[in-house]
């Protein structure tokens, strides 16, 4: 059984920066993908960024410059440092860990930024 616990969301004023983090346990595979996902109110959830466990990342284009993805894979664990955060960026930020075909969902942590 595979668990993924987000903590770092809150609330911060335009401009400034957060830090999620994302903690996996339970067995799992040394070669994966972890992800950060965000969902709006009324939105599709869409992927904010992704890191293989060898160190390859891709981003969505409305985060690319603002926001870093890093891992710690000794502590099977994903971080999502987010920069110049604007109220778009209001969300409910979900990890993701993928070990092939397998998909796995930590809980959500809201991210809200104010205007």
């Amino acid at each position: 059984q595979v668990q993924l616990v987000e903590s770092g969301g809150g609330l911060v004023q335009a401009g400034g920066s957060l830090r999620l983090s994302c903690a996996a346990s339970g067995s799992i595979f040394s070669a994966n993908i972890m992800a950060w996902y965000r969902q709006a109110p009324g939105k599709q959830r869409e992927l904010v960024a992704a890191m293989t466990s060898g160190g390859n990342t891709n981003y969505a284009d409305s985060v690319k410059g603002r926001f870093t993805i890093s891992r710690d894979n000794a502590k099977n664990a994903v971080y999502l440092q987010m920069g110049s955060l604007k109220p778009e960026d209001t969300a409910v930020y979900y990890c993701n860990l993928r070990i092939r075909l397998s998909n796995y969902w930590g809980q959500g942590t809201q991210v809200t930024v104010s205007s």
